[in-house]
C-alpha cells in the first residue's frame, strides 16, 4: 500500500499551566505519488486521509487521552478539548467553538437549515452528529453507560445529565427565584410558571399546562391509566411524583415544613393545605349554597 503521509501532530508541554501544539512535516519525498491504492480493495483516493477512511486505520494520537484520529486536522480540533482553545467564533451571538465543523453546525441554529435526514422517520436535524444520535433511536443502541449504576444511554449528553443525578449537581439556576435544576429543560418548564405561559392544552377538558410532561400527567386522569405502583403495598398512581409523595406514608419522611408553626408534611400538597389555617383563606366555595 502505498500512502501520502500527513503532518504529524502531536502536544508538548511547556509548563504546568501551559500547553502548545507542534507540528512535524515529513520529509517532501514523501509526497511525491498523486494516488494511493487500497490493499482491500481496488478503488485509488488522491489523499491519505481518504484512505485511511476507507481502511479504517487511525494513526494520529492524543497523547493526553490516547483518542485516535484518521486525520491530523481531527486531531488538532479534538486536542482544544485539553487546552479549553476555543479560536472560532459565532458573528450573531458571539458564542465560541474548538472548531470550524462545530461552528458550522451551530451558525444552522440561527438559519434554521437541517441538511441531515433520516432515511427512517425523515426527521431532519441541524448536525451530522445530531441524526448519528438520533439513529440509536431506531437502532435501540446505547453504547453510552453509567459507571456508577451500570444505565446506558443513546447518547453522551444523556449520561452527562443522568451522572447529576449521582453527583447533586445542579447547574442551572432560576434568576428570578434562584432554583436550581440539573437539566436546561427542566429550568425551562420552570421558567413558564413565572411567566404564566401555558402551551399545551388537553383535548378532552381543554386544561393548559406549563409543559408537555405535566399535559401527559393530566391525561391519565382522563384514561384512568396508573402506571406508577407502589413496590411496598402495590398502591398506583397516575403520576410519579404522586408515587414518590406516597412513599413517605411507609419510610415516615416529612421534609415540607411549616415556616409559621414547624409542622412537618409528607407533600407539599398537604402543607400549602395547611397555610390556610394560618392565613384564613378558604378558597373552595359550595356551588349549592355559596359557603
Amino acid at each position: 500500500m502505498v500512502l501520502i503521509e500527513e503532518a504529524v501532530l502531536s502536544p508538548t508541554s511547556r509548563g504546568p499551566d501551559e500547553c502548545c501544539l507542534s507540528w512535524e512535516p515529513p520529509p517532501k519525498a514523501e509526497f511525491t505519488s498523486l494516488h494511493t491504492m487500497s490493499t482491500q480493495c481496488s478503488n485509488t483516493f488522491t489523499r491519505g486521509s481518504n484512505l485511511r477512511k476507507n481502511t479504517g486505520e487511525k494513526p494520529f494520537e492524543c497523547t493526553v487521552c490516547n483518542k485516535k484520529f484518521a486525520r491530523s486536522s481531527r486531531l488538532h480540533d479534538h486536542f482544544r478539548t485539553h487546552s479549553g482553545e476555543k479560536p472560532f467564533e459565532c458573528t450573531v451571538c458571539n458564542k465560541k467553538f474548538a472548531s470550524s465543523s462545530n461552528l458550522h453546525d451551530h451558525l444552522r441554529t440561527h438559519t434554521g437549515e437541517k441538511p441531515f435526514e433520516c432515511t427512517v422517520c425523515n426527521k431532519k436535524f441541524a448536525s451530522s452528529s445530531n441524526l448519528h444520535d438520533h439513529l440509536r433511536t431506531h437502532t435501540g443502541e446505547k453504547p453510552f453507560e453509567c459507571t456508577l449504576c451500570n444505565k446506558k444511554f443513546s447518547e453522551s449528553g444523556k449520561l452527562r445529565t443522568h451522572l447529576r443525578t449521582h453527583t447533586g449537581e445542579k447547574p442551572f439556576e432560576c434568576a428570578v427565584c434562584c432554583k436550581t435544576f440539573s437539566q436546561s429543560s427542566n429550568l425551562s418548564v420552570h421558567l413558564r410558571t413565572h411567566s404564566g405561559v401555558k402551551s399545551f392544552e388537553c383535548t378532552v377538558c381543554n386544561k393548559k399546562f406549563a409543559s408537555s410532561s405535566n399535559l401527559h400527567g393530566h391525561l391519565r386522569s382522563h384514561t384512568g391509566e396508573k402506571p406508577f405502583e407502589c413496590t411496598v403495598c402495590s398502591k398506583k398512581f397516575v403520576q410519579k411524583s404522586h408515587l414518590h409523595a406516597h412513599l413517605r406514608t411507609h419510610t415516615g419522611e416529612k421534609p415540607f415544613e411549616c415556616t409559621v408553626c414547624n409542622k412537618k408534611f409528607a407533600s407539599s400538597s398537604n402543607l400549602h393545605g395547611h397555610l390556610r389555617t394560618h392565613t384564613g383563606e378558604k378558597p373552595f366555595e359550595c356551588t349549592v349554597c355559596n359557603k
